[in-house]
C-alpha cells in the first residue's frame, strides 16, 4: 500500500452497469477510498463530464438520499477524479495506485470480431502496458466471466483457462479482417450488387438517396461479414461467441503481463448479471440485461416456445453480489490458496479466481427459472396496444432441430411477402397486411437472435465452482453487513424471481412504454399549427392533394379533344406503352414524366386553356380531395405560407393555384402556340425539389424545420425529410413503410 491512510483506486468502465455499481458501493461504504476512473470523452462530452452524470442515476439514490444531494456532491468531487482516454491509447500513469479494478468491456455477445477484440482484449493490453511502465505493483482485480472457458460440461474450476490460443496472433488476425471486409466490399462486384439492391429501392427518391443506401449496404455488409467471422471462428476454437473467447483471451493478458511479471492477480469471474438483491435497492438495474429481452419477449407472447434444456442450470447472480465480492478484494486485498492475505514483499504470488455464481452452491435450473417467470405474467399479465391482457404461452422446449426448422420455413415466407409487397398497389387493406408483414418479419428477426444468442446459455451443462468466492466471503470481518455479503445460498430464487427481478423489470419497460406514447402524443400535438409567418406549407398534387394522375390528366384532356373516332385508338396506343411508362415509374419519376408529357406533342395551348377554364377545370376542381381542402384552410388561418409543388404542367393545374401562395408546376415549351412535348426545364422531383425547397426556404426567410410536408409516394422522402413535420397522405407502400419506420404520421385525406 501507499503510504497515505487513503487506498487509492483506478478503476475502468466506471460508466457501465457494473462500473458504476462498484464506484457507488466504493464511496458510500467507506471514507477512506479515492477513484480514479478511466473514462474516454463521447462526442463533445468531456470524460469529467461524462463521470460527473453518474452521480444523478439512481443507482446512487440511496446513498445520495442518505446523507443529503450537497454533501454527497462534496464527497463525489473530493473522492473522485478523471483520467480522460481510452485504454488502447491509455496516456501515462501518473499518480499511485494501490488496485486497479478492470471492468471494462464491451456488452455485445455478438460484435463485429474487430471491435469485440479491441475492446477485450487491446483495453487489457493498453492498461497492462501502460502499468508496467509506471513501476507501480497496485492489487489488480481483472473483472472476466465465467464462460471464459468455451463450450464444455460439467464442473468448470476457479482456475486458469486451459487452453494454448496465442491471444497476439489472434488480435493481429482480427485487425487485418476488419482491413480484408473493407477492401472486399469495396470489390466492383460487390460495389455493383449494393447499387443494384438501392436502387430497387431508393430508385424513385433521386441519385443520392441511391448512392446513400448502397454505402449503409455497403457498411452493413462489412459489420455483417465480421460480425460472422467472429462467432465462426470463435466457435472453431471451442468457445460460444466471440464475447466469450474474447474475455478468455483478455484473462490471459492478465496473466501473462501482469501476474507473470511478478505482481498480484485476483480475476472475477461473474456468471450471468441481473438486479440487484439488495444493494443499491432491491431490482436495480441499468437497462435490459442478458436474460431480460428474453423474458420480456416471453412476457409480450412473442417467444411461444424456446430451445433450451429444461434441466439446464441458468446460472443468474445479483450485480450487488458481484460488487461486493469485488469490493472485497479491495479492501483486503489478494489471497493465498489457503484465503491468507497475500504478503506485501511476496515473490511471484499466484494468480486468484473468483466465480461469483449461483450453479454450484444454489443452482437455478431453467424449467425452475421459466416456471417463476410464468406464474408472474399469468397472475399480472402485461397490456397490449388495446390494454388486453397478454396471454404468455406454455413451452414445451422441444428439440432444437424441429424449432430451427419451423423458424426457417416462416423466415422464408416472410421474406417472399416482403418481395411481394414491393409490387402491390396502396389500399387499405395492403396497408394493414404490410403492417402485420412487418410484426411478424420483427417478431421472427427477434425470435432469430435470441435462437442464436442465448440458446448457448439455457442448454449449457456446465457447472461453476464457487469455493473460493464462498471462502472469500467467509473470511469478511466479523460484523460485516448482511449487504456485503454475496454468498450465493442465502437467495431464494422463486422470491428474488417474482418480488424483485420482474417487478423491477415490468416497471422499467413499463416507463419505457410510457415514454414512447408521452412521445407519440407529442407527435400529435403537433398538428395542433402554430402560427407564424416564416413556416411553409409544401403539398404535392397527385395522389395527395388531388385523386388524379398525370395519365387521368392526360385521359380526360384527350377524351375532350379527339373526335369519337380518334379516341379509341388513342386509348388503344395508352395501354400498349403502359408497360413502358409502369418501368420508368419504377426506375425514376422524372424519366416516367418526360417519357409521359411527350404525349402532349402537337396539342394547341388554346385548346387546353380552354378545356382548363371548362368542364375539365370543374373535373380538376372537383378532384380535390376534402381532407386536403381543410388542411390547406388551417395552414392559411396559421399564416403559413402554401406551396403546391407538382410535376404536372403548368397548364393543367391553374384551375386550383387559387388554393396557395405559390404553385410550382413543369412548363412545356411551345412553338407557334402548339405544344411541342418537350419540358422547358427538368422535372421537380425526389431530390430536385429537394434543393429547391432548401433555395425557397432561404429566399423567403421561411425555418424549415417548423414547416410541413404532404406528398403520397416515396420519391417523395428526399424532400419531406427536410421538413421539421412530414405526413404521408394516402401513400404507396412503400412511402407507407417508411413513414411507419421514421413515425411520421399517415393520413387518408378522401373525407374530412
Amino acid at each position: 500500500m501507499t503510504q497515505t491512510t487513503t487506498t487509492r483506486v483506478l478503476l475502468t468502465g466506471a460508466t457501465g452497469f457494473l462500473g458504476q455499481a462498484v464506484l457507488e458501493r466504493l464511496l458510500s461504504g467507506s471514507d477512506d477510498i479515492h477513484v480514479t476512473a478511466v473514462v474516454r470523452p463521447k462526442g463533445t462530452q468531456s470524460g469529467e463530464a461524462r463521470l460527473k452524470q453518474l452521480l444523478r442515476k439512481p443507482s446512487f439514490k440511496t446513498w445520495r438520499d442518505a446523507v443529503g444531494p450537497e454533501r454527497a456532491q462534496e464527497i463525489f468531487d473530493a473522492r473522485t477524479s478523471v483520467l480522460e482516454g481510452d485504454l488502447t491509447g491509455l496516456r501515462e500513469i501518473a499518480e499511485p495506485f494501490d488496485v486497479v479494478v478492470h471492468s471494462a468491456s464491451t456488452v455485445s455477445f455478438d460484435p463485429p470480431i474487430d471491435e469485440a477484440f479491441r475492446t477485450n482484449v487491446g483495453g487489457a493490453v493498453g492498461l497492462y502496458d501502460a502499468l508496467r511502465s509506471t513501476g507501480q505493483d497496485p492489487h489488480v482485480i481483472h473483472v472476466s466471466t465465467c464462460y471464459v472457458g468455451g463450450i464444455a460440461k460439467g464442473l468448470r474450476p476457479e482456475a486458469s483457462v486451459d487452453h494454448d490460443v496465442d491471444w497476439q496472433v489472434e488480435y493481429d488476425a482480427a485487425v487485418r479482417a476488419a482491413d480484408t471486409a473493407q477492401v472486399e466490399s469495396r470489390s466492383p462486384e460487390r460495389l455493383e450488387s449494393f447499387i443494384r439492391r438501392a436502387t430497387s429501392t431508393r430508385g424513385k427518391e433521386g441519385p443520392k438517396s441511391v448512392a446513400r443506401a448502397a454505402e449503409e449496404a455497403r457498411l452493413e455488409w462489412v459489420r455483417s461479414r465480421l460480425v460472422d467471422h467472429g462467432r465462426t471462428r470463435a466457435q472453431s476454437l471451442g468457445w460460444t461467441d466471440i464475447y466469450t473467447f474474447t474475455k478468455a483471451l483478455g484473462e490471459r493478458v492478465a496473466e501473462q503481463k501482469w501476474a507473470g511479471a511478478g505482481h498480484r492477480l485476483s480475476i472475477v469471474r461473474p456468471s450471468i448479471i441481473e438486479s440487484a438483491l439488495r444493494h443499491p435497492f432491491p431490482g436495480w438495474i441499468d437497462g435490459y440485461k442478458v436474460a431480460d429481452p428474453l423474458i420480456m419477449a416471453y412476457a409480450k407472447g412473442a417467444l411461444p416456445e424456446f430451445p433450451g434444456l429444461p434441466d439446464s442450470v441458468l446460472d443468474v447472480i445479483p450485480v450487488d453480489f458481484v460488487v461486493n465480492a469485488i469490493v472485497a478484494l479491495v479492501r483486503e486485498g489478494h489471497r493465498e490458496a489457503n484465503g491468507a492475505p497475500t504478503l506485501r514483499d511476496a515473490q511471484d504470488p499466484a494468480a486468484r479466481y473468483y466465480q461469483v455464481c449461483s450453479g454450484a452452491s444454489n443452482p437455478l435450473p431453467f424449467h425452475q427459472m421459466y416456471e417463476s417467470v410464468r406464474s408472474y405474467f399469468r397472475e399480472r399479465p402485461l397490456e397490449d396496444s388495446h390494454g388486453n391482457p397478454i396471454a404468455v404461452p406454455e413451452w414445451k422446449f422441444p428439440a432444437n432441430n424441429s424449432m430451427e426448422r419451423g423458424l426457417a420455413v416462416k423466415e422464408k415466407l416472410a421474406a417472399a411477402g416482403s418481395r411481394l409487397s414491393s409490387v402491390l398497389p396502396a389500399t387499405a387493406r395492403t396497408r394493414e397486411w404490410t403492417n402485420s408483414l412487418h410484426r411478424m418479419q420483427t417478431g421472427l428477426g427477434s425470435l432469430r437472435t435470441y435462437v442464436d444468442l442465448y440458446q448457448n446459455y439455457t442448454r449449457t451443462e456446465m457447472i461453476f465452482d464457487d469455493t473460493h468466492t464462498r471462502q472469500l466471503d467467509r473470511s469478511l470481518p466479523q460484523g460485516t453487513p448482511e449487504d456485503q455479503h454475496f454468498d450465493v445460498r442465502a437467495i431464494d430464487w422463486r422470491d428474488y424471481w417474482q418480488r424483485v427481478h420482474l417487478p423491477a423489470l415490468t416497471e422499467m419497460t413499463s416507463a419505457y412504454t410510457r415514454a414512447k406514447a408521452a412521445s407519440r402524443k407529442r407527435a400529435v400535438r403537433s398538428r395542433g399549427l402554430n402560427e407564424g409567418t416564416d413556416v411553409v406549407a409544401v403539398f404535392d398534387l397527385e395522389g395527395t392533394v388531388a385523386s388524379g394522375n398525370i395519365i387521368t390528366q392526360y385521359a380526360q384532356l384527350r377524351r375532350r379533344e379527339l373526335s369519337p373516332l380518334q379516341w379509341p385508338a388513342e386509348l388503344t396506343e395508352l395501354f400498349g406503352n403502359a408497360p413502358t411508362y409502369i418501368k420508368a415509374e419504377r426506375r425514376d419519376r422524372g424519366e416516367f414524366i418526360r417519357a409521359f408529357l411527350r404525349r402532349y406533342a402537337g396539342v394547341p395551348v388554346a385548346r387546353v386553356e380552354e378545356l382548363m377554364n371548362g368542364s375539365l377545370g370543374r373535373v380538376v376542381e372537383n378532384s380535390i380531395r376534402p381532407g386536403a381542402l381543410e388542411r390547406i384552410e388551417e395552414h392559411r388561418r396559421a399564416g403559413h405560407r402554401t406551396v403546391l409543388v407538382t410535376g404536372s404542367l403548368d397548364l393543367l393545374v391553374s384551375p386550383v393555384a387559387e388554393l396557395f401562395d405559390d404553385v410550382v408546376a413543369g412548363r412545356m415549351d411551345q412553338v407557334d402556340g402548339v405544344l411541342t412535348g418537350y419540358l422547358a426545364a427538368p422535372p421537380l422531383v425526389d431530390e430536385a425539389r429537394a434543393q429547391w425547397l432548401k433555395r425557397y426556404a432561404q429566399d423567403h426567410g421561411l425555418d424549415l424545420s417548423r414547416s410541413y410536408g404532404y406528398g403520397d409516394s416515396v420519391a417523395d422522402v428526399s424532400w419531406l425529410s427536410l421538413v421539421g413535420h412530414p405526413y404521408a397522405v394516402n401513400p404507396d407502400l412503400p412511402l407507407y413503410r417508411r413513414a411507419k419506420k421514421a413515425h411520421w404520421p399517415v393520413e387518408d385525406w378522401r373525407k374530412v
